[in-house]
């Protein structure tokens, strides 16, 4: 044997040798404390009970009732006030992430920086709270057993039958503490947690979850733990009143689960009645002043100064006692800046535009949810009235695209995986390519906005993605050698916030303020093949954003008029694509720049053509809000 395998050998002896004295030390302990205590309830080193609080939010008589946006509203209102608030959706499916989830069964897949793929209500945790979460702040069922059964091989629990109590119990707990020393990711402790558990109260897959919040609140102390019960008055209308008895059954089920809670939200279509709500009161033992309608709004964005004008904030804070430490100075500036983004949203628009979005999931409005939020925070901010249509593209094709897209000021082609209707959605990009309707491409938007290009402009008429067309002769896009090497699905992935590098002069740049280095999320397999850049560079396509050290492109654009002086190809008022996902770092005080561009162009051409025919006349001019996403054509240079 070579003599360099010897200091080898010796490692590896030693490390066998550690494990076998730690599973001895491991069996001690075991044969002599496993049997003394029942209790597990594990706390993270530094932990101080009862200087974090809980908000644990329960859904009642059935799913859907928006558990996430009355946390997250709730979240805010607190964070406002001065206080670190930190989220977490603990979801009850066995699946480790979200990550595999079809559309139509959850809605969209958000993606957070760190890369975790995870439920759509992490989205408006984000959005409301103008916070970015990681891991911690999301767990499924299938995390918890997971790490239970790894602890369970490791010898954690060696002498002890590991049970859901305490033991998945435990980890559940361990989770929430954990994230309350971590706090929004700043260094500091949360002063709240807020606990979303997802289902309804009664479901087989989320009671150890809820059982474990019954454990927190005994071992917090009294004061440490807030429940909402949110529930639902029906309201049918055969019957011409609100019916509450459905909202009793399923808080009295919560009850009879060991848990009294400190508040209740009502959901309804309409304000929901006096009687319901002293009803409602009387069998739940809850004060009527802390009994809440949350029947539906205009936007979700009008719900936190709703809640707080009906006083929710201030009973939280009563039940938690947390009056001493809120900041009522910053709620105070706060509660102005939102104030400002409400009245753009909700007040007389200067502009009226319409935005095509073509994708295959259009039959479910939550599977673009963040692009819809991206577009809505832009209304806002530009004082506009969006009308988004959606067009599925498996019905799409290019006969009928003009007709089908004669009404739109602008399109957007969005993300997706399959090949189910990629055909309409490169129809769509040749129609905006052609006809100068502004377009934004997203994600496989962005793929397919290369391929266009290389089949109508380079006549490669073959040309494809190794996604759709394994085999093509001409993979435009296709799976980089080194993502090939990792296994498993989703594990080749890119995922999560990458720095992008983009070029100066570039409509990128302009739109992102001028800087060279932007941050966005990722979440795809294929690339542009770097075999292709040069020739689709030349003919006109410019990949403008690029990954700092490797041949990935993450930008693409068709040049401006009067923008080069030097382009021989087409040009563009504004045709822009990107692999990343820019919906999901939008936020509604911080519009996402792409988005921004391609809705104030789209506003552009509507003043230049005119309303529509029964539209009401719009303004001539551009407001200065709108004009600082339009560039303006430099002036060419006279020859000498």
């Amino acid at each position: 044997m070579p003599l360099g395998d010897e200091p080898a050998r010796a490692d590896r002896s030693l490390d066998e040798n550690a494990r076998r004295r730690r599973a001895d030390e491991l069996l001690i302990q075991a044969a002599e404390g496993s049997l003394t205590t029942e209790f597990y309830s594990p706390i993270p080193p530094g932990y101080r009970r009862g200087r974090t609080k809980y908000v644990a939010v329960l859904g009642t008589v059935m799913s859907g009732l928006g558990k996430g946006i009355f946390a997250a509203s709730a979240a805010k209102l607190l964070k406002d006030k001065g206080l670190v608030v930190a989220p977490i959706k603990m979801e009850g499916y066995l699946n480790i992430d979200s990550g595999t989830l079809n559309p139509y069964r959850h809605g969209e897949v958000f993606v957070l920086d760190d890369g975790t793929e995870c439920d759509m209500d992490l989205g408006t945790y984000e959005r409301l709270l103008a916070q970015n979460l990681s891991r911690r702040n999301f767990t499924t069922s299938g995390q918890i057993f997971s790490e239970v059964l790894e602890r369970e091989r490791l010898g954690d629990y060696l002498g002890r039958d590991v049970q859901m109590i305490p033991h998945v119990t435990g980890e559940v707990k361990r989770k929430l503490r954990e994230l309350a020393m971590d706090g929004d990711g700043s260094g500091r402790p949360a002063d709240v947690v807020f606990v979303e558990v997802g289902g309804t109260v009664g479901d087989y897959e989320n009671g150890f979850y809820i059982e474990a919040l019954r454990e927190l609140a005994f071992e917090e102390g009294p004061r440490s733990v807030c429940f909402v019960a949110l529930t639902y008055v029906i309201e049918a209308k055969v019957l011409g009143e609100q019916k509450s008895k459905a909202a009793q059954l399923g808080i009295q089920r919560l009850m009879e689960a060991g848990i009294q809670p400190h508040l209740i939200a009502c959901r309804c279509d309409n304000p929901v009645t006096g009687q319901a709500l002293q009803k409602i009161a009387m069998y739940s033992n809850v004060p009527l002043r802390r009994v809440f309608s949350m029947h539906d709004r205009e936007s979700i964005y009008l719900i936190p100064e709703e809640m707080r004008r009906d006083g929710l904030d201030r009973e939280i804070l009563s039940v938690l006692e947390l009056h001493d430490r809120a900041d009522m100075g910053q709620e105070d500036r706060e509660r102005e800046r939102w104030r400002t983004f409400v009245r753009g949203l909700t007040g007389e628009p200067e502009h009226t535009i319409r935005i095509a979005l073509a994708g295959k999931y259009t039959d479910l409005a939550d599977a673009y949810a963040s692009i819809d939020k991206a577009i809505e925070h832009c209304a806002a901010n530009l004082r506009a009235r969006i009308q988004v249509e959606r067009f599925d593209t498996t019905n799409l094709s290019e006969a009928r695209i003009a007709q089908e897209l004669a009404e739109v000021d602008a399109a957007i082609v969005p993300g997706g995986f399959g090949t189910r209707g990629v055909e309409g959605k490169l129809a769509v990009v040749k129609h905006c390519r052609t006809t100068g309707l502004p377009y934004l491409g997203i994600c496989l938007g962005f793929q397919v906005a290369v391929i266009e290009f290389a089949r109508n402009v380079l006549g490669i008429q073959d040309a494809a993605s190794t996604e759709f067309e394994p085999n093509t002769k001409n993979p435009l896009i296709s799976e980089l050698p080194d993502q090939k090497k990792i296994e498993g699905l989703g594990g080749s992935m890119r995922l999560g916030a990458q720095d992008v590098i983009l070029n100066p002069d570039s409509l990128a740049s302009f739109l992102y303020a001028g800087k060279s280095s932007i941050r966005e999320r990722f979440r795809h397999r294929y690339e542009v093949d770097p075999n292709y850049i040069q020739q689709l560079n030349d003919a006109g396509l410019h990949f403008t954003g690029r990954h700092p050290a490797q041949p990935i492109m993450q930008v693409l654009e068709l040049s401006q008029p009067g923008h080069d002086e030097q382009e021989q190809g087409p040009t563009h008022p504004f045709f822009i694509a990107a692999q990343f996902h820019p919906e999901l770092t939008s936020r509604p005080l911080e519009p996402q720049p792409l988005f921004m561009g391609l809705c104030a162009a789209a506003i552009a051409r509507r003043v230049a053509l005119g309303p529509r025919p029964g539209q009401p006349e719009t303004p001539k001019e551009i407001s200065n809000t709108v004009k600082r996403w339009l560039r303006t054509p430099r002036k060419r240079t006279q020859p000498a």
